[in-house]
């Protein structure tokens, strides 16, 4: 197989409905040069039968590989291994693109890039943030995300294929939340820069009431990501991106589950034993950042019961 520039890697399980139409997005490009690679996942709907009939036809290179189930971790890698792309990218089964997706990744020359997404959940689109650079160093791209100055996800970058295979970067297999995270962050250690296209190319499709039958209490494992980051980063001689891990990542994605577990009706008392098993309150009690988020946080631990009942409270009057 020649002149692959970028392997598109789709891991699949159990996504009849949906993977017809991520297919097509991704077979109907305004791009020429790339690999499409399928992983099936052990899926046990008609998730193969609709790729391999998608796929028969379709001008674009492809292969589809079957496994056991074994997570989508594992899928990913098994992707990455059979790639044959300068580039990579990838899209989940339930997701699409726009036809110029690949084109507007694509410049061949910088070690990332990176486009726009949006949430959509039934009609409802939801923009996340646009960038004010359009190129940038990928330790400014990392502090700001560990600062929470920006959000991203890893699906929005195209890799340059040598970075993610010298330095045997792949997905953690059995890490259900942020392995993703984990991964474009040791990615982008390993690079220069990134070069950012303000369009959106990527629909990211939520599916209302799912979030909280299968998320229960696993949103707090990215936790242990970030603390493993900074072990990484520390070996590698980048202590001020550890310490802005403890300091403000860390904090803030506790935060911010928290929130996320008493928004969706979790019970006070479950969620604090929860915190208090993982020891979360201490890592929550070492923010260093922004004075109000911090005033914040001051007040939940003085209090959790009290701050919890105003919380809950203000989104009441505000929904």
């Amino acid at each position: 197989m020649n002149n692959i520039d970028v392997s598109v890697i789709v891991p699949v399980y159990n996504a009849s409905e949906y993977i017809g139409n991520t297919l097509n997005s991704i077979i109907n490009q305004d791009f020429d040069g790339y690999e499409i690679i399928v992983i099936d996942d052990g899926s046990t709907d008609n998730s193969l039968g609709i790729i391999r009939s998608t796929l028969e036809n379709a001008s674009v290179p492809n292969k589809v590989i079957h496994q056991e189930n074994s997570g989508v971790s594992v899928a990913r890698n098994v992707g990455i291994d059979a790639s044959e792309g300068e580039y990579l990218v990838f899209i989940d089964a339930d997701d699409y693109v726009t036809p110029n997706h690949l084109s507007t990744l694509y410049n061949g020359k910088s070690d990332f890039s990176l486009t726009l997404y949006v949430k959509k959940d039934g009609d409802k689109l939801t923009q996340l943030d646009s960038y004010s650079e359009e190129v940038i160093s990928t330790e400014d791209f990392i502090k700001k995300e560990l600062n929470m100055q920006i959000t991203f996800n890893f699906f929005q970058l195209m890799y340059k294929s040598s970075i993610i295979k010298d330095n045997n970067i792949r997905f953690t297999p059995g890490v259900v939340y942020g392995e993703d995270t984990e991964f474009a962050h040791r990615a982008l250690f390993h690079g220069r820069e990134i070069v950012i296209n303000n369009e959106i190319t990527y629909y990211y499709v939520q599916h209302s009431g799912s979030a909280i039958k299968t998320t229960e209490y696993r949103r707090f494992g990215v936790i242990k990501i970030f603390e493993d980051l900074a072990d990484f980063y520390n070996k590698n001689n980048k202590p001020e991106l550890a310490n802005l891990i403890v300091t403000s990542r860390i904090p803030k994605a506790i935060f911010g589950n928290m929130n996320f577990f008493f928004s969706n009706g979790y019970d006070f008392d479950e969620v604090m034993g929860k915190m208090k098993d993982l020891d979360l309150l201490t890592k929550l009690s070492k923010y260093e950042g922004d004075s109000k988020f911090k005033l914040k946080i001051k007040l939940f631990l003085l209090n959790p019961k009290r701050y919890y009942k105003m919380w809950m409270k203000l989104k009441n009057s505000i929904d």
